[in-house]
């Protein structure tokens, strides 16, 4: 008798080289096989999304904006959200996830991260025939770093090829940088004062460039703080005490995370934490 085929599991990190830094945070191969078929929450974070499939295609159960209807996606790019998507998977899933800052959205994509806010694009929209040229380049690789090295030269490619400042403000940037360094806990007013402009104009230059608000913005990165916190002490089997958690990321107590759970991932932190 045959011997069961024994699940995979692998998640390999890869930090982006020295001249893609400004633009990607961080980069992550991933490949499930041989489990039960299961849906995986998609939730808000300060990056954009960019998927590349390797196996099959991402099939996106519903999308953060609910009108949206689902569909599979062999290269997927992804707006800023305050809405968690959901992703289904019939026991295999695989890829490379990229986190792209909002602000290389004009570099990397000819277009403001304002005009992807809340959607899922294929990246043949986006990026034509290169898409599926990169995707089975990808695929007919064999090692993580090999595809690493691929997605980063597509990326560089992109970047070489246009004005990475191009109608990007020192304000949004500098209003961006601060969020970012101050955990998502900076007041609009605040930021405003460092630009120089109104609440209001830095509210619309710079939902218009990123996708979201400053307080959003602020909220999402809050979040995206707090949970993953949160799974690395669970991945440590460390005590998860929730209200130290809630201070650490910056929140006013447990309830005020509890909140932006709900709000953001649709659910309580510790059924997230299940889930996942």
């Amino acid at each position: 008798m045959a011997a069961a085929t024994q699940p995979v599991r692998e998640s390999v990190q890869h930090a982006p080289g020295p001249a893609l830094r400004q633009h990607v945070a961080w980069c992550t191969g991933y490949r499930l096989a041989g489990f039960a078929p299961a849906l995986h929450r998609g939730l808000p974070s300060p990056w954009l999304t960019f998927i590349v499939t390797l196996d099959e295609p991402l099939a996106m159960a519903a999308h953060p904006d609910p009108a949206q209807p689902p569909g599979s996606f062999d290269v997927l790019v992804g707006g800023l959200h305050t809405a968690h998507a959901v992703i289904s998977h019939d026991g295999a899933q695989s890829g490379i996830q990229v986190g792209v800052s909002p602000l290389a959205a004009r570099a990397l994509l000819s277009m403001p991260a304002g005009e992807l806010a809340g959607i899922d694009v294929h990246g043949t929209d986006l990026f034509g025939g290169q898409a599926a040229a990169l995707r089975e380049r990808v695929r007919e690789l064999r090692t993580w770093p090999e595809r690493f090295a691929v997605l980063e030269a597509f990326l560089l490619d992109r970047i070489r090829a246009a004005d990475e400042r191009a109608g990007l403000s020192p304000e949004v940037r500098h209003a961006w940088d601060q969020l970012l360094r101050a955990g998502g806990n900076v007041t609009v007013a605040g930021l405003a004062a460092e630009t120089g402009w109104s609440e209001r104009h830095l509210r619309n230059r710079f939902r218009a460039e990123t996708g979201l608000g400053p307080k959003e913005a602020g909220r999402v990165i809050r979040f995206d703080r707090a949970r993953r916190l949160l799974r690395r002490r669970a991945g440590a089997r460390q005590p998860l005490d929730l209200a130290g958690l809630a201070a650490s990321a910056g929140y006013f107590d447990q309830a005020h995370m509890d909140r932006d759970f709900r709000l953001l991932a649709g659910c309580a932190p510790t059924t997230w934490l299940t889930e996942e």
